[in-house]
């Protein structure tokens, strides 16, 4: 959806079937088709106002404009295929540090790091992270890769604060099942 309105304008494409039209798309690129006539009943069923409801025809149009917008180029790089080789030619055969940076990189997709930096930097955050976390030390690896590493250790701040700003109180919790009259 980013690279679409990095070519076209947001007035000219409604993001409202834009949305849909990406994640129908994106099914058919990973071979995980979801069959447009269920994701047209889903949207219909979250979405009351029958003013944004589609149907599979205004889905199916935008999938070809949607196309030609990205020149049929449909290829994403994604921080996974990268760590798995970062790891390997760190000689890390830990699985509790393959485990974590993994995790990590799951994480990342909360957040929007993916829009801004390359892939291989934050499978290198995340990386990083772990080997702090695991007392790994891997620093002179780092050394060799000739990466700035004040990019990888601001991309690592950045996840940090997520987990610092979006963590869970035991209270908030609480909270929550009181209001549904639950206890845990």
């Amino acid at each position: 959806m980013r690279r679409v309105y990095t070519r076209k304008s947001m007035s000219e494409y409604d993001p409202r079937l834009i949305a849909p039209t990406c994640l129908y798309l994106a099914s058919k690129a990973e071979e995980s088709t979801v069959q447009a006539r269920l994701l047209v009943f889903y949207i219909k069923k979250l979405n009351s106002d029958e003013k944004y409801r589609y149907e599979i025809k205004e889905i199916l149009e935008m999938e070809m404009k949607i196309l030609e917008a990205l020149n049929y180029y449909l290829v994403v790089f994604h921080p996974y295929r990268t760590l798995a080789q970062l790891l390997q030619d760190a000689g890390i055969n830990d699985m509790s540090m393959t485990q974590l940076s993994w995790g990590l990189v799951n994480d990342t997709y909360k957040m929007d790091l993916i829009l801004i930096h390359p892939p291989y930097l934050i499978a290198l955050a995340c990386m990083y992270i772990a080997s702090v976390h695991r007392e790994k030390d891997i620093t002179t690896w780092f050394e060799e890769l000739h990466v700035d590493m004040n990019v990888v250790k601001n991309i690592s701040m950045e996840i940090l604060d997520f987990y610092e700003n979006y963590k869970i109180s035991d209270e908030r919790i609480n909270a929550a099942f009181s209001k549904l009259d639950f206890k845990p």
